[in-house]
């Protein structure tokens, strides 16, 4: 059974959650502090603009085989997910909007996804992004490709997000297990 404060539950068909990978269930419904540990290839674009926008929304800079570290605290109102890149450290917040959305908060930016179940994974689908409670138009936010699911047995991430103009802003993808659960 989910952890009450778990948000992943709430926001997924209920008839769905039971049919995710178990390390996906374990990962977005266990307990109210999850440790985890793994490896990520990071890449993204080179140029100054794309360096300068992921420091600025704290995301990692581009390196294979990456360590990685994952912390979730699942508070009352919200989830807190620090991760720990070899070469950086991403920090976000995520909680249920006032719609049926999942909002994560990246610094000054929220980004609102949708999620359903593919398969056995969560497939987040970005419907609108806003900058200090401002909505951006859809046009400027690009496209997100973003999957939680399981490879080998084990919880496995896919991200790739593309801007306009910029090009690829961010891609991470890799594994994770579980550590710790609190």
């Amino acid at each position: 059974m989910p952890s009450p404060t778990a948000l992943f539950h709430t926001l997924l068909d209920p008839a769905d959650w039971p049919r995710l990978h178990p390390a996906v269930q374990r990962m977005h419904g266990e307990g109210c502090i999850i440790e985890a540990s793994g490896n990520a290839d990071v890449d993204g674009a080179r140029h100054a603009l794309a360096r300068w926008l992921r420091r600025w929304l704290t995301l990692p800079e581009p390196g294979d085989g990456q360590a990685i570290a994952l912390t979730i605290e699942r508070l009352a109102t919200h989830e807190r997910w620090t991760r720990r890149f070899a070469r950086g450290r991403m920090h976000s917040s995520l909680s249920r909007g006032s719609d049926p959305y999942l909002r994560e908060r990246l610094g000054l930016v929220s980004l609102h996804f949708s999620l359903r179940r593919e398969g056995d994974a969560i497939d987040w689908q970005l419907r609108r992004a806003s900058l200090l409670g401002i909505p951006l138009p859809r046009a400027l936010c690009g496209t997100v490709f973003s999957r939680s699911g399981a490879r080998e047995g084990r919880y496995a991430f896919d991200i790739d997000v593309r801007l306009p103009l910029l090009g690829q802003l961010i891609a991470y993808r890799g594994w994770l297990e579980i550590d710790h659960v609190g």
